[in-house]
Formats: structure tokens, C-alpha cells, sequence
């Protein structure tokens, strides 16, 4: 929209004061914030809170409550700050139908498409005098949802009910129980249709309710008193997230990796990662792995489906998963190791060859739908396909400057490619997200199509279709991508080795700084100050709200 922004990490009262008084803005917009605004600051200047609740939802944990009350519809409310917590004049709102998912997933998809709705909204109304704020009702603030609230009573909750708790708490804070004699948060909820499958029905009646009798990919599935119910991700107290069988480890001794195809086409209600849709020659996969964290493993999987793909269509659209394309490779899981340099060296080695297998085919076209953010390799994942489309609205992060990696994934190849050598360098090194419309601007996406979710999917076919439906023109395409391919050859292969070279010692020195904020990130730890990256000084427009 043009404006100018600076952004500062609500730490103190002291930093966020001081942040004003440097920038003087002409209003402040605060999106999920957890403390209290020092009446100097909005008294001041208009300050707004973002509050992820509807006209009357005041307090902490609001979507917490829509999600454990099945309300039907939610919404953002822009609250001008005051007072009163959450009891300001409200100068802005959208409202959203919810959808039975966890918590995480309505805030990255429902709440932040509603909240720059009415930003934008609320900015253009401002501009033009047309503001007419709305009192905050004279309702009370909804009370703190505990783990007392949250808890899973297993002889008498239904799978529904304990997939409902679960997803309330998903991502933060989750919900404590204990499963074999640990405590730990659950996260990733899955119902198990134990009807459509004969082995996984049989082995659930030879167990108590509770018990864990499969797993599938680092997920296990436990009995309930109707059912069945995977759980993705276990965090253990005091320590990080990870998948559930790296938590339960000897413990599971016994149970069965219940296996599925390497992608499934049909969608039924069980654990899985990946799905293939056909529709004529263009084939669909969607790959939905947690938080867009991609394993050795899991990059080795997505690798065999796109070779096996890669044979039966002409197009091949990689959709990632629907909050997450891609983030890259698996923190979490290496700060898990024992030995960190050798299993770092094989995640992002796993992750080249996938990307690779995408870069490289030259039998097919590609194309990649980002239709949630992307980040890091999991970007230049996306930049390895024919094509590149975003979904408005979705944030990209084309670097890897804040884990202090210097990065893969033949990036020194696509990006300078598709924008330039200056502007790829400046990318890397400032390190700021990128919007989709400031993506194709530059060159990063060749289209961006609608921010609503069905349209993005119409448009998206349409795009894909088109590619197929002149076979004439199609073979012109894949002669010109060969041309490239084997003209490009020596370039490629130079790029990466130079890539993996650079980043032999960030993975295997023991002072490389990337260890640190990888423990940093993945324990969550609070920053003590807004990075000097974010923070507007006066030489170029920050990306805008």
C-alpha cells in the first residue's frame, strides 16, 4: 500500500516507547500481542490491537474457546487500544466460518486473512475520513482455558471430543497427558477410520483403551472408547517438539509400523503425508508435512512420489501442504541428535536430492502452487519447478540468513535466474519476507492468484490445464526446458557443489553460530531485541502492511 513500516518486538514498555519515539508513526498496529500497552504509547498515538476474537470476545485464549465451544462462525476484531483490555472502540472487523481443524491452522489461514482484510480496510477508511468505530460490548473477559480444561478423559471422551481438545491447543500451548509412563503436549490430531482398514481394526481389539497398537511415520495411533486417534507430535515438559515416535522411542518396541502407499488418492480419515489428485494429464501432489519441516526421510519419500509421478502426467503441480509449502530442513529433529553435523550433512543432502528430482526432469513440466508460506530450501524448492504461482496473501522468506546458514537446495542457480544476480544477493542478505505481489514484481513467482481458497484452485487448474491442452505447444515447452537444461549443465552442477562446500562447516564445526539459533528457534526462546533488519531507517521503503 506505499506506507512506510517499522517494526519493534513488544519486549518492554521501555524498548517499545523508545520504538516510537524514534519512528513517530501515525498509528501503531500491534497483531498478536501478549502484553499490556503502556497508556504514553496509545494515548499518544491511535494504536490498534489485533484481537483474533468477534465484537464482545475480550481476553486471552479467544480462539481457544471458539474452537472447544464448536462455534460455527469467528472473526478479527481491530480494537482501538485503551484502558480496558480489549475494551477499546472497534474500528474495524471480518468475520470467518471455521472449519474443524486445530488452532494453528485457523490462526495462519481464517484469522490472518481476516486481520489483513481489515487492516487494509481500515487503513483505506482512515484515508479517506470514513471511519466509524463500533462501541466494544459491556461484556466481561472470557476466562484462561488450563490444562485442567483441556484434559482427556480417555475411559469416557469420544475420539471427536479428544480431537477437538487437542486441536484447541494446537500449537501453543498444547495438551498435557501422559502416554507411556512421559509427560508431554500432543499435537497433530488424526481420526482413524479403523472401518476401511481390516489389520488396523483387528490389531485395536486386542488393546485397552489408551493403548498405542501402530505407527506410520513417526506418528502414533492410540484407542479410544469409539475408535481410533493419531497423534503426529509429542512434546515432552521442558524440552521441544518432535515427531511422536523420537519421544515414545523403546518404548514402542512391539508395536507395528502400519504402512500405506508411498501417496495415497483417495482421502479417508487415517495418518497421512502425502496425496496424489489426477485431473486428465495434470497430476496434483500435495505433500503436508509438519510446519513444512522436511526430514531425510520425508525428503526421501517426496522424492520416490515425484519420480513415480513424474511417469503418468504431463504436469506435475507441487501444492505442498495448505498452511505450510515448504520451511526446509527439519530443525527440530537435529537438535534431537546425537550427532548433528553427520545427520544436518544427510537432511540437507536428502533435501537436494528431492529438489534435484524436480529441477532435473525433463520429461514433464512443473509447476509449484504456493498456497501457504515458504521459507528457505523450502522456497527454492519452489523455484526448482517450470513455473511458479503464489496464492495472495502468502509470506515468502527467500533466505537463510537468520539460522546462519548459507543454504542449498541449487538456489545459487534459480534465483539469480529468475531475478537477477544484484537482486538475488540483496535478498539473501537483508533477510525480510517477501509478499506475493512483491514476488511477482520482482520476478521471484510468475502469477499470483486469488487469496480465497477455492478461487486459487480454480485459477490454478485453469493455469495447469492450459499447459496440456495444444500437445504441439506443450512439446515446444519441454524442447526449450531440455534446451535449457543441458545448456545450463555444467552451471548447475558447479552451483551445487560450491553450495554444499560452503556449508560443510556450518553443519560440522562445533562453534558454527548455526547451532546456537538452531537451539534458539527450536526452544522458542524470547528475543531480547527487534532484529535490525525489521526496523525502518529511513533508506528504503520496509515491505509493506
Amino acid at each position: 500500500m506505499g506506507h512506510q513500516v517499522s517494526v519493534q518486538f513488544a519486549i518492554n514498555d521501555e524498548t517499545m516507547l523508545s520504538a516510537v519515539q524514534s519512528f513517530s508513526p501515525d498509528m501503531i498496529i500491534c497483531p498478536f500481542l501478549t502484553r499490556f500497552i503502556p497508556a504514553t504509547i496509545y494515548e499518544a498515538v491511535p494504536t490498534f490491537i489485533i484481537h483474533p476474537g468477534i465484537r464482545g470476545d475480550k481476553g486471552a485464549y479467544s480462539l481457544d474457546h471458539a474452537v472447544l465451544e464448536g462455534k460455527e462462525r469467528w472473526g478479527v476484531t481491530v480494537i482501538r487500544a485503551n484502558g480496558e483490555f480489549d475494551g477499546g472502540d472497534i474500528w474495524a472487523s471480518e468475520e470467518f466460518t471455521m472449519r474443524q481443524t486445530k488452532k494453528a491452522s485457523l490462526y495462519r489461514r481464517e484469522v490472518n486473512m481476516a486481520a489483513s482484510k481489515a487492516v487494509r480496510g481500515l487503513l483505506v477508511k482512515i484515508e479517506k475520513d470514513q471511519v466509524e468505530p463500533v462501541k466494544q460490548l459491556p461484556t466481561p473477559m472470557h476466562k484462561a482455558v488450563t490444562q485442567d480444561d483441556r484434559c482427556i478423559d480417555w475411559e469416557h471422551d469420544t475420539t471427536e471430543k479428544i480431537i477437538t481438545k487437542i486441536n484447541a491447543a494446537d500449537s501453543y500451548p498444547g495438551l498435557l497427558d501422559n502416554l507411556m509412563g512421559i509427560d508431554c503436549y500432543l499435537f497433530g490430531a488424526h481420526k482413524e477410520d479403523l472401518s476401511s482398514d481390516e489389520k488396523m481394526r483387528e490389531a485395536s481389539k486386542k488393546i485397552g483403551v489408551k493403548e498405542i497398537f501402530a505407527k506410520r511415520d513417526g506418528a502414533v495411533c492410540i484407542k479410544t472408547i469409539d475408535g481410533a486417534v493419531w497423534i503426529s507430535h509429542l512434546k515432552e515438559t521442558g524440552r521441544f517438539k518432535l515427531p511422536s515416535t523420537y519421544v515414545l522411542k523403546d518404548r514402542l518396541k512391539g508395536v507395528k509400523e502400519h504402512r500405506i502407499p508411498l501417496f495415497i488418492e483417495e482421502k479417508r480419515e487415517t495418518f497421512y503425508e502425502i496425496f496424489l489428485e489426477r485431473k486428465g494429464e495434470v497430476a496434483y501432489l500435495y505433500f503436508d508435512f509438519h510446519n513444512g519441516a522436511f526430514s531425510s526421510e520425508q525428503s526421501i519419500r517426496l522424492k520416490y512420489a515425484v519420480e513415480t509421478i513424474q511417469k503418468e502426467c504431463k504436469v506435475l503441480v507441487l501444492m505442498g501442504g495448505s498452511e505450510f509449502f515448504s520451511n526446509g530442513i527439519h530443525l527440530n529433529i537435529l537438535e534431537d541428535s546425537k550427532k548433528v553435523g553427520e545427520d544436518g550433512w544427510s537432511n540437507i543432502n536428502a533435501m537436494n536430492d528431492m529438489v534435484r528430482s524436480v529441477l532435473l526432469t525433463d520429461d514433464i513440466l512443473t509447476i509449484a502452487a504456493i498456497r501457504g508460506g515458504a521459507g528457505a530450501g523450502g522456497l527454492f524448492l519452489g523455484l526448482a519447478c517450470d513455473y511458479v504461482v503464489a496464492r495472495e496473501g502468502v509470506v515468502l522468506n527467500p533466505h537463510y540468513k537468520s539460522i546462519a546458514l548459507s543454504g542449498s537446495e541449487f538456489h545459487t542457480y534459480t534465483l539469480p535466474k529468475r531475478v537477477g544476480e544484484k537482486q538475488a544477493a540483496q535478498l539473501l542478505d537483508d533477510a525480510l519476507p517477501v509478499s506475493a505481489a512483491q514476488a511477482k514484481t520482482m520476478g521471484l513467482v510468475d502469477r499470483v492468484f486469488s487469496e480465497e481458497w477455492t478461487h486459487f484452485s480454480r485459477e490454478l487448474d485453469t493455469f495447469a490445464q492450459q499447459l496440456t491442452a495444444d500437445e504441439e505447444a506443450w512439446y515446444d515447452l519441454l524442447e526449450a526446458k531440455r534446451d535449457r537444461l543441458e545448456q545450463d549443465e555444467h552451471r548447475i552442477l558447479s552451483c551445487h557443489k560450491e553450495e554444499l562446500d560452503t556449508m560443510y562447516p556450518e553443519f560440522w564445526e562445533v562453534s558454527a553460530p548455526f547451532h546456537q539459533l538452531r537451539k534458539e528457534f527450536v526452544y522458542k526462546q524470547c528475543p531480547t531485541s527487534t532484529p535490525e533488519r525489521l526496523i525502518y531507517k529511513g533508506e528504503k521503503c520496509m515491505n509493506t502492511a
